[in-house]
């Protein structure tokens, strides 16, 4: 159907809200509107139309007001404790810098009440000036109206999110697999940290099963929105429907992650007790390329690599590496400085402090490309051992993540 069909039959548009929920509440805390037509007797989605640009920005803006003028003259009465998501294309709002947005706002919504509107617009789709459209959404968020980027995932750009400032960040997963989830684990780590450090939540959508749920639960996000909990519907749900629900829901997830984590947690403490053990009976130093062969040995089964460091990242010893399953000693790698790396000088610092052995987080060695950790613990008032712990193992060990 073309924009024409719709304009002719615009007396038919409705709209239609999308339950919000929250993890902390377990409750129904805001509906985002979608704008559909009803076109013998299917449902057609408007939303997409704002953005197909065959069709002349004129109608576009026609229609994508005329959902927002019936969801507001429907919604402002009937949800007074809910934030209300609206759709908003940043290439049209860009055309009058936002001005008939905002009047449409103004006929609907009491000053005191801007603050539940949050605008859901997409980063990617934006085509003009990011800084005019920074300026825009600044001006708006002085009435207290919150920001939503839509489709936030790999193809985003971070430096234009960041300036867009927004509060709510939504991911779309109704395409995530059970199967794919250890797959998309960096990404959605990524993305959280980004959140963090910008001061705003997650939104999860998509969310068409109970595996989906999860994998939302367990990446941070605070609001979900899905088939599986609500679909989008003409009227409003009771706030606490799902209440029950949800909250059994949430407390299997705390039962199976709390006991995941407790396994990973006793894992790793038998690796570093194995670890320590066989450093403090070695009790290898830099000066000592046998000793080090000699643990290099011991920890066949888990190490592919050790060598020893000052605290300044020069590193000591040779390389004691495992190649073609022999320990090889590489002595180009004396001298060499690691103090570059994320973290090494703030893991010296506290291995000094401590006196014990620290775990690196999953990282990919800048040799081989295997993801690893690194085990590290002080030999000395001045040298570091440093023991790197091979894919293969944490793996077999449930300890990679």
């Amino acid at each position: 159907m073309d924009a024409i069909d719709v304009l002719t039959n615009i007396e038919h548009i409705k709209a239609y809200y999308q339950p919000i929920f929250s993890a902390d509440e377990h409750i129904v805390v805001a509906y985002e509107v979608l704008g559909k037509l009803i076109n013998k007797e299917k449902l057609i989605n408007l939303n997409a139309l704002a953005y197909d640009e065959d069709i002349p920005v004129e109608y576009r803006i026609e229609i994508e007001h005329k959902i927002l003028r019936l969801a507001l003259s429907e919604l402002m009465e009937k949800t007074k404790d809910y934030d209300i998501y609206l759709p908003c294309n940043a290439n049209l709002l860009i055309l009058d810098y936002g001005e008939s947005y905002f009047n449409i706002l103004n006929e609907y919504v009491s000053e005191d009440s801007l603050s539940r509107i949050v605008l859901v617009l997409s980063e990617h789709d934006y085509k003009g000036d990011f800084s005019q459209l920074s300026n825009i959404l600044r001006y708006y968020r002085t009435y207290g109206m919150k920001i939503a980027i839509n489709q936030v995932g790999s193809e985003s750009h971070i430096d234009y999110i960041k300036m867009l400032s927004p509060n709510i960040l939504k991911v779309n997963i109704e395409k995530l697999s059970y199967e794919s989830w250890s797959a998309q684990n960096d990404l959605f780590a990524s993305l959280g940290s980004l959140a963090r450090k910008m001061g705003a939540n997650m939104l999860f959508e998509g969310i068409d099963s109970v595996h989906q749920l999860q994998f939302a639960w367990k990446n941070g996000g605070r609001y979900y929105q899905g088939k599986y909990l609500a679909d989008a519907q003409r009227n409003i749900i009771l706030k606490d429907s799902l209440k029950d629900h949800f909250k059994e829901k949430c407390q299997q997830f705390i039962t199976t992650e709390k006991r995941l984590l407790e396994e990973k947690y006793n894992e790793l403490k038998n690796l570093q007790n194995m670890l320590e053990k066989a450093v403090e009976l070695i009790n290898p130093t830099s000066e000592n390329v046998a000793q080090l062969l000699l643990l290099a040995e011991e920890l066949d089964d888990c190490s592919f690599r050790i060598y020893i460091c000052d605290e300044d990242g020069f590193q000591l010893s040779p390389n004691i590496m495992r190649v073609d399953k022999k320990w090889d000693v590489q002595e180009d790698a004396v001298n060499k400085n690691w103090s570059w790396r994320p973290y090494f000088l703030k893991t010296i610092i506290k291995m000094r402090n401590d006196q014990s052995g620290e775990f690196s987080d999953m990282y990919s060695d800048i040799v081989t490309g295997e993801m690893m950790r690194t085990f590290s613990i002080p030999l000395n008032n001045s040298e570091y051992l440093f023991i790197d712990i091979s894919y293969d193992y944490l793996f077999r060990h449930n300890i990679f993540r």
